[in-house]
């Protein structure tokens, strides 16, 4: 159920990361995309409690996001045409794994603890039978995001803005200044919206200057 649940954000990122691709090379992003990253997430879960103690990880992770939720609002680079669809795919399917790990270090630490509860060989045999049994649901809902946002682009400057409220809410909690700032709902939810405005407002006035270079 973790698992599932976690899902949601993951196929918002892998729809927005593919929404450029041809039609016919949706799906192969898609499911490179989501291998890559149920991979990475396996490697994460067996280093979580380490992971999480770093201090200055949830930060960096954080500014990184915040840069792939701008870059999402940014319109097609010029010159994309005359670029092979093999580079556009794999462009796609490193967006999608790096926007995950990003994204996987609060999230693991959750199914880490769930698996807790069995015996220490079955530990990661569980934890990888959660994420295989959410691959279906992360891809079917890669797809169904994709339609709509063909239909409905206000999709896109939304997806981008969760990965800001993302990034504003890990970065609370990261061991280096939690101790400095209020652990608190209200502080959690302001700092979320504010990033998430701060998203918008930095990809509607990078994308104001690149049209009008043009």
């Amino acid at each position: 159920m973790i698992d599932i649940l976690l899902g949601g954000d993951n196929a918002v990122v892998i729809a927005l990361a593919c929404r450029k691709l041809p039609a016919h090379q949706r799906l192969k992003g898609i499911l490179w995309g989501t291998a890559g990253a149920i991979v990475l997430r396996v490697v994460l879960i067996a280093f979580a409690m380490t992971l999480l103690q770093v201090p200055f990880l949830k930060l960096v992770g954080a500014a990184l996001l915040l840069w792939i939720g701008v870059k999402l609002l940014m319109p097609d680079e010029e010159g994309h045409s005359n670029i092979e669809g093999s580079d556009k795919l794999w462009a796609a399917v490193k967006t999608v794994i790096m926007a995950d790990l990003i994204m996987s270090v609060d999230n693991v630490i959750a199914i880490a603890g769930a698996a807790t509860g069995a015996g220490a060989q079955h530990q990661m045999p569980l934890v990888i039978f959660g994420l295989l049994v959410s691959v279906p649901i992360i891809i079917w809902g890669s797809q169904m995001v994709l339609k709509l946002m063909d239909r409905f682009p206000l999709i896109i400057t939304a997806g981008a803005m969760l990965l800001g409220w993302i990034a504003g809410t890990m970065a609370l909690s990261d061991p280096a200044v939690k101790d400095y700032l209020p652990q608190t709902p209200a502080w959690n939810y302001s700092l979320g919206v504010a990033c998430a405005i701060a998203v918008y407002l930095m990809g509607t006035l990078l994308k104001k200057r690149s049209v009008q270079t043009r």
